[in-house]
């Protein structure tokens, strides 16, 4: 018979604007993709270095600002990119 463990451990990941520890699901995954470009994964799945932001304005701003997501991601961002992320922020997140 076989038996299967399940592992009740929460996910933690920190948030690269405010540097606080949450749960996984509480945040928003970006992902470096192989395109050097930086998408939002709403599924959690997309293959690519993954950082992760509060659902909260204060934190994209602050990251995208002082270079802490290019940090992270290992990336350079390009203008058309820091946009669409920046109005990803202020059109659907918490302010």
């Amino acid at each position: 018979m076989k038996t299967t463990l399940k592992n009740n451990k929460e996910c933690l990941r920190t948030c690269i604007g405010c540097r606080q520890v949450k749960d996984k699901r509480e945040l928003v995954r970006l992902v470096h993709t192989h395109k050097e470009t930086v998408e939002i994964d709403l599924t959690g799945k997309k293959q690519g270095r993954g950082v992760y932001l509060c659902p909260d304005e204060s934190c994209w701003s602050r990251s995208l600002k002082k270079g802490r997501l290019e940090h992270a991601a290992r990336v350079k961002l390009g203008d058309d990119n820091r946009q669409s992320l920046l109005f990803y922020s202020k059109g659907f997140l918490k302010k």
